[in-house]
C-alpha cells in the first residue's frame, strides 16, 4: 500500500532551527566599477606558483586525488615544524569544523562559544543536534570566567575564534591556556585560527604550543586568507592522535580535490608572497583605522586583515543606510546584524585603490550627515 500523497520525509527538528549561512555580497549592482570588500579576502591574489600548479592539475582531472592528501599534510607539516600524522585537510575549514560537530556532539550535548563569533560554530552544533550555548562578549572581547561559568555536564566542544571574525579582537595565549586549564577534560577545545597569519602581538599564539601538549584541543586553519585561496575551498587543522583518529572516521573519501592539494602546497612554499600579503596588511590596517577615525566613525581594534565601522558614534549615522550608500559607489561592505552588531559593516583591508574609494564615500556621507 502506497503511503498518502501529503506525507513527505521531514528533517530533525535541529536542522530546521539553522538560519542558513549568508555570505557577504559579491556585488551591489551599482552601474560603476566596484570594490569587493565582504569577504575578508586577499587583495594581494594567491601566489603564482600556487595559480600553476592549480592549472597543471588540469592535465589529469580524470584521476582520483589522494585521499589522505599526504603531500598537502606533508607541506604543512613542513612548513610548521609538525608531525604529519597528526594534520588533517578538507574541504574548506568549515568542513573540519562541521567534522568535529559530527564527531563529538549527540543530542542534547551542548557546544559553546560567544556571541559574536563566526556563524559556522552555531551551525555545525544544530546539525550534528547538538544545542548551541551562546556566551556574552563585553566589550566585543571573549571573557574566559563567562565560558567556564557557562559548562555544564553536557559540554562537549567548545569553539574559540582567535583572532575573532568579525570583532577583530584576539584572546591572548595566557588567556586561552587558562581557558583550557579550567575546561573538563572531556570537552573538545577548538581554536579557530584562521586569520593568525596576519596577528601582529607579542601575547598571541595559534593554539599549536598548547594542541602538541594536550589530548583535548584542536587548532584549525585555512588557505582562503592569507594564501587567497578562497576559491579552491582548502583549510587543516592539528590534533592529537586520538581526535585525528575520530575526524577520518567521518571524514568523506577524496574530501580535497587534486587541484586544491597542488595549490596549497606551492603556496606554502612561496614564503615571500605570504609576506607580502602580510606587509600590505600591517601598513592599511591601521591606515585605514586611523582615517575612518577621523571621520568620526567608531572603529574597534582588529588584527586581522578587516575592520569593523560603526555607525553609531556619528548623530544619524545607520549602518543599514550606510550599506546602500556605499554600494551606490561601488563599495562592496558586509552586513554584520546576523552577528549581533546592526550599527557596524565588515571592511576587507583591499588594494589601495579600494582603501581609499571606501574612505572617500565614508567621507561623503559622513558630509551629507552634517548638512542634514
Amino acid at each position: 500500500m502506497s503511503a498518502p500523497l501529503t506525507m513527505r520525509p521531514v528533517a530533525r527538528e535541529s536542522i530546521m532551527r539553522i538560519a542558513p549561512y549568508v555570505p557577504g555580497r559579491s556585488t551591489a549592482g551599482a552601474n560603476r566599477k566596484e570594490y569587493k570588500l565582504s569577504s575578508n579576502e586577499n587583495p594581494l591574489g594567491p601566489s603564482p606558483a600556487a595559480r600553476q600548479a592549480f592549472i597543471d592539475a588540469a592535465s589529469s582531472l580524470e584521476k582520483y586525488p589522494d585521499g589522505g592528501a599526504t603531500a598537502l599534510r606533508d607541506a604543512v607539516a613542513s612548513t610548521y615544524g609538525l608531525k604529519p600524522d597528526r594534520i588533517i585537510c578538507g574541504n574548506g575549514s568549515d568542513e573540519i569544523l562541521s567534522m568535529i560537530a559530527h564527531a563529538y556532539l549527540e543530542e542534547g550535548d551542548e557546544a559553546i562559544f560567544t556571541e559574536h563569533a563566526f556563524l559556522m560554530y552555531r551551525i555545525v552544533t544544530l546539525a550534528a543536534g547538538g544545542t548551541p550555548v551562546v556566551v556574552d562578549e563585553p566589550d566585543m572581547q571573549v571573557d574566559v570566567d563567562r565560558i567556564l561559568e557557562a559548562v555544564t555536564e553536557r559540554t562537549k566542544v567548545v569553539f574559540l575564534a582567535n583572532p575573532n571574525n568579525p570583532t577583530g579582537s584576539y584572546t591572548p595565549a595566557s588567556e586561552v591556556k587558562r581557558l583550557r586549564e579550567g575546561l573538563p577534560g572531556n570537552v573538545l577545545l577548538v581554536i579557530d585560527a584562521a586569520y593568525a597569519e596576519y596577528v601582529r602581538k607579542n601575547d598571541y599564539e595559534s593554539g599549536i604550543e598548547l594542541v602538541a601538549t594536550r589530548e583535548d584541543t584542536i587548532m584549525t586553519r585555512t588557505f582562503s586568507k592569507i594564501h587567497a585561496l578562497a576559491g579552491l575551498r582548502l583549510g587543516w587543522a592539528y590534533a592529537p592522535a586520538n581526535v585525528i583518529d575520530a575526524l577520518h572516521r567521518v571524514r568523506g573519501p577524496f574530501n580535497v580535490n587534486a587541484p586544491a592539494i597542488a595549490a596549497g602546497v606551492a603556496a606554502l612554499a612561496d614564503r615571500a608572497h605570504m609576506e607580502r600579503a602580510v606587509e600590505h596588511n600591517n601598513y592599511w590596517l591601521p591606515e585605514v583605522t586611523r582615517r575612518v577615525r577621523e571621520l568620526g566613525f567608531g572603529v574597534p581594534d582588529s588584527v586581522g586583515n578587516f575592520v569593523l565601522i560603526d555607525f553609531s558614534t556619528v548623530p544619524g549615522g545607520d549602518a543599514g543606510e550606510a550599506d546602500d550608500f556605499l554600494g551606490a559607489r561601488g563599495c562592496v561592505l558586509r552586513r554584520v546584524a546576523g552577528y549581533g552588531l546592526p550599527q557596524m559593516l565588515r571592511m576587507t583591508i583591499g588594494d589601495e585603490e579600494a582603501n581609499e574609494a571606501v574612505i572617500a564615500a565614508l567621507a561623503e556621507y559622513r558630509e551629507g550627515l552634517a548638512g542634514a
